[in-house]
């Protein structure tokens, strides 16, 4: 019996390339992890010290990799990832450790053994909307690919320091994509690294149209039938890793000797 093609395949989006080879995995999503960092500072979301991206490692699935604490997201190297384990331990790399990149990404990952990568910055829209203590409304195409896969920290105890603010945030993101931190921002994860950083940027720009919306009258919400289709069409992690795939053409081509172009 013939399966029916996906709306991913029929628009003709290819598959994710993956190795096998663990250390040549390894090496691409730490340039993921650099990719992002890029793309987030091309955003305006590298905001002073706040802000995190951080990919499991495939040979040793609980420890992760992400950025020096301090480190501008438009500089930071592959050689200075901090590879730190589910203690906090920092078994290489250069640099100190973000405590709250730690107690909030060390817990998501833990809880989500489906989790490659996950980024959480301090956009000014998401923090604007986090402020509102609601979800995003599927009012655009866009905004559907988090229809019915998001959730609501809905308490705020100051700065991420503690571990049990991690294991409350981990388990309030559940098993969606993306979780909104109210009065603080939004955290997003995926399969890949690159799809969750896709899902940051979209998530923060669906917020600002959102926000303009609502400024502007009243907007009116697709369907929940339409916005449930749309969202296959936008929101797999199939779509997520190939929206990153195109952002970085731009920032590989200005950086070659880091993406390998």
């Amino acid at each position: 019996m013939e399966q029916t093609p996906t709306i991913a395949e029929l628009a003709g989006i290819p598959d994710r390339p993956e190795s096998q080879d663990l250390g040549a995995e390894r090496q691409r999503r730490k340039i993921a992890v650099i990719g992002g960092y890029r793309i987030l500072s091309r955003f305006g979301l590298d905001e002073g010290i706040s802000g995190h991206i951080t990919a499991r490692d495939p040979e040793r699935p609980h420890t992760f990799w992400t950025a020096p604490f301090g480190r501008h997201f438009s500089k930071v190297q592959p050689d200075e990832l901090l590879h730190v384990d589910s203690d906090g331990t920092i078994l290489s790399g250069r640099g100190p450790l973000n405590r709250a990149a730690f107690v909030i990404h060390s817990k998501v990952h833990e809880a989500r053994p489906d989790v490659i990568g996950a980024v959480h910055a301090h956009g000014l829209q998401g923090k604007a909307f986090s402020s509102l203590h609601r979800l995003l409304s599927p009012i655009t195409q866009d905004a559907c690919a988090f229809y019915d896969d998001h959730s609501i920290y809905e308490e705020y105890h100051g700065v991420a320091l503690d571990e049990e603010e991690g294991r409350r945030i981990a388990q309030a993101l559940g098993a969606n994509k993306a979780v909104i931190l109210t009065n603080h921002g939004h955290l997003t994860v995926g399969t890949s690294v690159e799809s969750a950083v896709w899902w940051y940027v979209s998530m923060e720009r669906s917020m600002q149209a959102e926000l303009a919306a609502r400024a502007a009258g009243d907007p009116i919400a697709l369907h929940d039938k339409i916005a449930a289709q749309t969202y296959e069409a936008v929101g797999t992690e199939k779509v997520g890793w190939f929206a990153y795939s195109t952002i970085i053409q731009k920032i590989a081509a200005e950086e070659p000797e880091l993406f390998g172009v």
